[in-house]
């Protein structure tokens, strides 16, 4: 398979056995039978045709920021789009591609004086990732702002959608249920003061690091807002707040994340997930959805 798959990206973009917790913002996970970065939507579509061929399993990683991946790894071939990060202007559309993160799309937008992507400057994930979850925050979501998007769906064959056509709930798509692979997203925004973008976004930057435990490997945040209810005061009100189970640990900062604080596996991270679903729902009788995606061998 190795010799197969350089044939059609370059050798640097191949690796073998590599260990995922290198890629992954929790800093867990086993390895990967061959983790491909593909530089070109054609190396994208040329990977999954092979693996449709070959029988062989193909798993998306994203950048890794809303992900679990299981101590034991992931077989078959796993792409990383990291190296597809472009973005550009132009008059008030961005277009920028999967692999970039989210955050940086929302500084270019602020740099050439454009508003709508103020709520994402503190969402750590890749522009792929943030429309496979219509990821939001602070009143904001990517359903507000896209206009466009070119996947590649499991056959191998590009398809240029419309936002609509993505069917973007809260923190949902069909883009799992279609598999389809981001390539790259259409925004539509707004001109506007530079001054006025850059105080929402500062404001917004102060309100995410003065209550988030951003300096400990985290998914973020592992739970969907149930409906009436706000997860981290359900949780806080669980006293689960500092409950540890091995390295990982109920944030003591904001009961929303979850934490690896000491080299914990993704076994004790995942416990430490159920415990605090089957305590919140002893307690108040909410089911506590998870927003993190875990993936993955045992």
């Amino acid at each position: 398979m190795y010799d197969k798959l350089i044939k059609l990206t370059p050798e640097k973009n191949v690796m073998v056995n590599e260990p995922l917790k290198n890629h992954t913002y929790t800093h867990l996970g086993g390895e990967a039978d061959f983790l491909v970065t593909p530089e070109t939507y054609e190396q994208v579509q040329e990977i999954v045709k092979l693996a449709n061929k070959e029988a062989i399993a193909f798993t998306l990683l994203g950048n890794g920021s809303n992900l679990i991946v299981k101590d034991g790894g992931i077989r078959g071939i796993v792409m990383n789009l990291q190296k597809l990060t472009s973005i550009k202007t132009d008059e008030e559309i961005v277009v920028a591609q999967s692999g970039a993160r989210i955050i940086d799309v929302s500084r270019e937008a602020l740099r050439v004086k454009l508003a709508g992507l103020e709520f994402a400057c503190g969402i750590p994930g890749s522009v792929g990732g943030a429309l496979f979850m219509n990821a939001g925050a602070y009143g904001g979501e990517i359903k507000d702002v896209l206009v466009r998007t070119k996947v590649v769906d499991r056959e191998g064959v590009l398809l240029d959608l419309t936002a609509d056509q993505l069917d973007l709930e809260y923190r949902k798509s069909n883009i799992p249920e279609k598999g389809y692979i981001v390539l790259e997203a259409t925004f539509s925004l707004q001109t506007a003061e530079y001054g006025a973008i850059k105080a929402i976004m500062d404001d917004l930057t102060y309100k995410r690091e003065s209550k988030q435990p951003l300096e400990y490997p985290s998914c973020g945040s592992v739970f969907k807002r149930p409906p009436g209810y706000f997860a981290g005061k359900l949780i806080q009100d669980s006293a689960l707040q500092g409950q540890e189970i091995g390295g990982a640990q109920v944030s003591l900062k904001h009961a929303g994340f979850i934490i690896n604080k000491n080299g914990a596996s993704a076994k004790e991270y995942i416990a430490l997930i159920h415990h605090v679903q089957d305590t919140v729902k002893g307690k108040f009788g909410v089911n506590l959805e998870r927003e993190v995606k875990i993936i993955g061998e045992d």
